[in-house]
């Protein structure tokens, strides 16, 4: 009985191993733009504060999630070499740079050299939005 009991256990600790998300982008903010319809207030994210507003991006059974941002559900959309990830809540958006496409995308423009993802949000009718840096990016 004992033997089936430690068999079960294992067998349980394997499944919810297998099941725990899976973490594909993780970027750190270098700009943050806030605009409430005639404002617009530009600020550079000094490290310590970027590290508080890390955009994580996770998938679980199929399903991506935006991880930093209360969990909200994700709908992957590729376009040409970008990956927009839309939240079904409405909340906004995150569009990644692949890494196979960076290079290529580096060329054409200058936001595309420096940056590696753009995390747009809406707050009612003014919205965030922040430039970074992937420090890991699996798309």
């Amino acid at each position: 009985m004992k033997k089936i009991t430690l068999a079960m256990l294992i067998i349980c600790c394997i499944l919810i191993s297998f099941a725990q998300a899976l973490d594909l982008f993780v970027g750190t903010p270098k700009i943050k733009i806030s605009e409430g319809g005639i404002d617009r207030v530009v600020e550079n994210m000094p490290e310590d504060k970027a590290n508080e507003y890390l955009c994580v991006i996770s998938e679980e059974d199929e399903k991506y999630f935006w991880t930093s941002r209360e969990n909200n559900e994700l709908i992957p959309i590729k376009s040409g070499a970008f990956i927009t990830l839309i939240a079904t809540n409405g909340s906004g958006y995150i569009r990644i740079i692949p890494k196979a496409y960076k290079e290529l995308t580096a060329i054409t423009e200058y936001a595309e050299a420096e940056f590696d993802y753009v995390e747009h949000l809406l707050i009612g009718l003014s919205s965030v939005t922040y430039y970074g840096i992937g420090n890991t990016n699996k798309f």
